[in-house]
Formats: structure tokens, C-alpha cells, sequence
């Protein structure tokens, strides 16, 4: 194995990123960084996140490839281990080029029929495994994405959105999975956080831990934390990360 030298080499554990090793969008803490070192001396770590690796660099730091052991951008459809890249996938290839302009027309028709106090730019981004959709726009300020999330929570303008989606588009094969605070996910069924597991099947792991905080049925955390080859941790930020890791490995 790769990782003969660690305490517990047949353990990984994996991250969600927002609400988990970080707040919403924001930069990991140095306690949070000091935590998963010390972990990282124990057990194999990895994260897995919806976002492109770019975001993920924003939050998680610069040397991201190399404070990790695996690097899971996009679900897994970008992958890294030990800092070189894996085997990647693409959703427009999947896809098609007729579907997805078929797609992409009804999501902005209803997003510009919608009711909302705040729109921002960029409410939908192309990923290189799915896409993203966003009502309020992925260019909001911070407090203007903690003001969608309070209103969101009321007026479940993603769920309804995500509702619509899967009535009109139910022959396309697709998720729909609501993560963070202002949008939610789009991509191929089985393309869910679970895809990052298919990359680690052959390296021997007899335990595999999941910490989220999105592990409801429909949030983007749920299909991993359920799953049979994971131990799920649901957790409520990331102080409580901390807290269960602290409990769980004795760091």
C-alpha cells in the first residue's frame, strides 16, 4: 500500500468541504488545519465536494494536493491521489450537446420566472462533472448568501426547482442534489459523492468514514453517508468535525 507508514493505513477517512472542514464558502480554520494533520499522521484523509478544484484550493489552501492524501473535486470526477491526477469523466460528454441545450433553456426560463428579492451573476456554472444552479446567482456576496439561506428555507425555492426538473427531465437520467447555501447540483445518477469511492476499491481500506453536514435524504452528502461501504458521521459545522474526530481517533 501507499500508506504503510501511518498508524492505521487501512483507514480514510473523507470530508465533505462546506459546513464540514469549512463555513459555507469561506477558509478553513488553522485549528481545523492542525486537526487534520495530526489525523493525517493516524489514518489515510481525503475530502469530496461538489466544486471544482479551484474553489476548493480558495477554501481548503494552495497546497491543498499536498495536505491531503486524496483530492476528490467534483464529486470524484476529478480526482487526485498523493497530488497526481486519476482518471476523469465528463457530464457534457455523457450528456450530449441536444440534451444538455434542452436542459440548460428550462432552467434559465425558470429562473427568470421566479419571485426572489436578490439576483446575482452566474446562475448557472458548467462543471467538467455536472453543473451547478444557483436562483440567487454563485456571485453573492457573503450576506446576501445567508440571506437567500433564511429565505430559501421558507420559500423552498430549490426544492421547487429541483421538483420541476425532475417532472420535466425524467427520461435524462439525472440527480438532483441541494448542497450549501444558494444552489444546488445536476449530473448523471450514480455520479453522486459515492462516485469518489470506485477510485479507492482496490487499495485495501477495511474503514471508510464519511463527515457531513448535508446527510438528509436530498442533501448532497446523503447517498455517501448511507452507504454500505462508508461509517457516516452527520455533523453541524465545523467545530463539530473537530469535536467527533478528537473522540473517534484521540488526536
Amino acid at each position: 500500500m501507499s500508506f504503510a507508514h501511518k498508524e492505521n493505513p487501512k483507514t480514510l477517512v473523507l470530508f465533505d468541504v462546506d459546513g464540514t472542514l469549512t463555513p459555507a464558502r469561506l477558509e478553513v480554520s488553522d485549528e481545523m488545519k492542525q486537526t487534520l494533520k495530526k489525523l493525517r499522521e493516524k489514518v489515510v484523509i481525503g475530502f469530496v465536494g461538489g466544486s471544482d478544484l479551484s474553489k476548493q484550493v480558495e477554501q481548503l489552501g494552495a497546497t491543498v494536493l499536498e495536505d491531503f492524501d486524496y483530492c476528490f473535486s467534483e464529486n470524484g470526477l476529478t480526482a487526485y491521489k498523493l497530488g497526481k491526477e486519476l482518471a476523469s469523466q465528463s457530464f457534457i460528454g455523457w450528456i450530449g450537446e441536444e440534451k444538455y441545450n434542452k436542459l440548460i433553456k428550462f432552467i434559465l426560463k425558470y429562473l427568470s420566472e421566479i419571485d426572489i428579492p436578490v439576483r446575482r451573476g452566474t446562475f448557472v456554472e458548467f462543471r467538467n462533472g455536472m453543473i451547478n444552479v444557483s436562483p440567487v446567482g454563485r456571485n453573492a456576496s457573503t450576506k446576501e448568501r445567508n440571506e437567500f439561506e433564511i429565505f430559501d428555507k421558507k420559500a423552498n425555492i430549490r426544492t421547487k426547482m429541483v421538483e420541476a426538473l425532475r417532472e420535466n427531465f425524467a427520461d435524462f437520467g439525472l440527480t438532483y442534489s441541494i448542497g450549501g447555501q444558494i444552489s444546488f447540483d445536476v449530473f448523471p445518477t450514480g455520479w453522486d459523492k459515492t462516485y469518489c469511492l470506485q477510485h479507492v476499491a482496490n487499495e485495501g481500506f477495511e474503514e471508510i468514514h464519511f463527515f457531513g453536514d448535508k446527510s438528509y435524504k436530498g442533501g448532497n452528502d446523503y447517498e455517501i453517508y448511507t452507504d454500505e461501504r462508508t461509517i457516516g458521521h452527520a455533523v453541524d459545522s465545523p467545530a463539530d468535525t473537530i469535536r467527533i474526530l478528537n473522540e473517534i481517533f484521540k488526536l
